[in-house]
């Protein structure tokens, strides 16, 4: 099976690249998307800013090995939210490793060969064996605390479909004005107002809209994204000491 989501790498390595007034031939493990985000909030753990009403969406606790994360499931993504549900019913998730954390960017989880697996070994190959038809919505974005399903890149993956497990949570820093402008000229998205207010302040991942399925958000834990965000990771930017998803649990 290809790797799921690699693309998220190359296309935030790219668009930093793009950014940059000097050339570098740095990983993002390495910490060159500082030069490209801007650091005009003090509080890099707030909350994303909800953009709709989170009481009577149903929501998922996930227990880490470095504290709690519950996220809501939105409505408007349902193949996406029951087939989540559906994992989380099962027990797929506990156990699985976040076997990819970029910091300032997101942190990946879902794979299931990455149960047990050797200290060093590069991840994210696995899956249940399917995957989700693309379900892209205007109204979710990739904001900070949005959670996305991860994929297979377009040459092999033209339509887009999600992963049937992986999925990620961004860690996003904010991005300036000038920044989205480019990114809407470089990348051809387009942001409402207050899409752009909120990745303004707030921060996210502008660059990856429309093109991951963005199914739900944090509402609470995001001190837990950061904290497993700025761990020690390997060439991979696999952690290494691994963080593990120990349950996942319906909330409502």
């Amino acid at each position: 099976m290809k790797k799921f989501s690699l693309i998220l790498t190359v296309l935030f390595s790219l668009f930093l690249a793009s950014c940059c007034s000097s050339k570098t031939s740095k990983a993002p493990a390495e910490r060159t998307e500082t030069a490209a985000v801007s650091t005009t909030t003090e509080n890099q753990t707030e909350k994303p800013q909800n953009i709709r009403d989170m009481e009577n969406l149903t929501k998922v606790l996930i227990k880490t090995s470095e504290g709690d994360i519950t996220i809501a499931l939105y409505d408007n993504t349902p193949k996406h939210k029951e087939n989540f549900l559906k994992l989380v019913n099962d027990g797929f998730y506990n156990g699985v490793l976040f076997h990819r954390i970029i910091q300032g960017f997101m942190i990946q989880t879902g794979d299931p060969e990455s149960k047990g697996a050797p200290a060093g070994k590069m991840l994210g190959n696995g899956g249940p064996g399917y995957t989700i038809p693309a379900e892209f919505k205007p109204e979710n974005y990739h904001k900070r605390g949005a959670v996305a399903a991860a994929r297979q890149g377009d040459q092999v993956n033209p339509t887009k479909a999600s992963s049937g497990s992986q999925f990620y949570i961004v860690d996003g820093k904010p991005f300036n004005s000038n920044l989205m402008a480019q990114i809407s000229y470089q990348y051809g998205k387009s942001f409402t107002e207050e899409q752009r207010k909120v990745y303004e302040t707030i921060g996210g991942a502008p660059f990856l809209d429309g093109d991951y399925t963005v199914f739900g958000e944090v509402v609470e834990g995001m001190d837990v994204v950061d904290k497993i965000a700025a761990k020690p990771k390997d060439r991979y930017d696999r952690p290494t000491a691994d963080i593990k998803i120990l349950s996942t649990e319906i909330l409502k």
